[in-house]
């Protein structure tokens, strides 16, 4: 499984974190005009601090970790 990078806002750096230790998860909203719209992304907590990357659709269907809900 590969490693995947996200931007620890608290310390300014890029971490990577094994794929094994990251959820997924959507953010559904709707717009004004009653359209649903989905975001796509990842979680994980490194050292403490709660990480959250968002990929496009492709990126999110590829990567084999476990869904949660937001």
């Amino acid at each position: 499984m590969p490693d995947i990078e996200f931007y620890n806002v608290k310390t300014r750096s890029k971490v990577m974190v094994p794929e094994s230790q990251i959820q997924k998860t959507k953010f559904e909203r709707t717009g004004k005009n009653g359209a649903v719209q989905v975001r796509y992304a990842v979680k994980a907590e490194y050292q403490g601090t709660k990480l959250t990357k968002f990929v496009s659709k492709d990126a999110w269907d590829k990567i084999t970790a476990p869904e949660v809900k937001s």
